[in-house]
């Protein structure tokens, strides 16, 4: 399976048009929407980027490095992780994260079937983290959010039943990460859900309007299950449901449009210095190796 999605990958990563449609997305939703705002305060939108940079690039990198049982560096493990989020910007529906990831961890020698166990159960921790800190915060999440995590845990566990009996060779050979690990990952995962909930407040105060950070962070978990549809950023049926639910919340549509336009935007100044740089520095070091 893998072997034939390989060609696809590379002719998607590969694709300019992507690339530059990807861009311009991103780059037109908040300035077709930002003018319509009588003031935007940058303030707001840098108190809040900073600890989300820090949740994004050094907990969820972490938390990645700590579900994988892998002998590499922590420094290989944030590296890899911004660029997969260059990537993942570039890619509809973020897949060319998982992807990337899956392509670095196999190039450091790890076999397919531990690569595949790597990310899957850092995504997995990462969508319960969501599902405990927002039950924690006093937020219900709709239903629809946690039965397709019930439904996908499920049927990983009959495929990998099933593999063990018809393909024991796809299976990674290395042990799930103990429970010690998984809790490790969880409380790595709150930290990166307040970080989210810090960029939205400040996107939101941005506009000129206030909205308990509580409810923000419910009417994030519930835009979730709109991620199952594909898109780009700043402009895929997760960001619409994002609005909705941030309207719903008591934020007015044009501010709700704009905070998660901002959102987005803000999204690629990390993304283009920590994975822009790590992918420049490694192409560098690539071609300075003596063939």
């Amino acid at each position: 399976m893998l072997d034939r999605l390989r060609p696809r990958v590379r002719t998607v990563l590969g694709s300019r048009t992507l690339l530059v449609l990807g861009v311009l997305v991103s780059v037109l939703v908040p300035v077709l929407t930002l003018p319509r705002l009588p003031e935007v305060s940058v303030w707001p939108v840098l108190a809040g980027l900073l600890p989300w940079v820090v949740g994004k690039y050094v907990c969820c990198a972490l938390r990645w490095r700590a579900l994988t049982d892998a002998v590499l560096p922590r420094r290989w493990f944030l590296r890899a992780y911004a660029e997969s989020e260059l990537l993942g910007l570039l890619t509809p529906g973020h897949v060319g994260a998982d992807l990337w990831r899956l392509k670095r961890l196999t190039g450091a020698g790890l076999g397919r079937g531990d690569a595949v166990l790597s990310v899957g159960t850092d995504r997995l921790v990462g969508a319960l983290g969501l599902a405990a800190f927002v039950a924690f915060a006093g937020t219900a999440l709709p239903i629809g959010l946690i039965l397709p995590v019930a439904g996908l845990s499920l049927a990983a566990v009959l495929a990998v039943l099933v593999l063990h009996r018809v393909r024991p060779g796809l299976l990674p050979s290395r042990p799930l990460p103990p429970p010690r690990m998984l809790a490790h990952g969880l409380v790595l995962s709150a930290g990166y859900q307040l970080s989210i909930a810090a960029l939205l407040v400040g996107t939101i105060a941005a506009t000129g309007h206030t909205v308990s950070p509580l409810a923000v962070l419910g009417a994030f978990g519930a835009s979730q299950l709109a991620g199952a549809v594909p898109g780009p950023n700043g402009a895929s049926p997760r960001d619409g449901a994002l609005v909705v639910a941030l309207v719903a919340a008591g934020v007015p549509l044009g501010a709700a449009a704009a905070a998660v336009s901002i959102k987005a935007a803000v999204a690629w100044v990390p993304a283009l210095l920590l994975g822009g740089s790590s992918l420049l520095g490694r192409r560098r070091e690539a071609s300075a190796v003596p063939a």
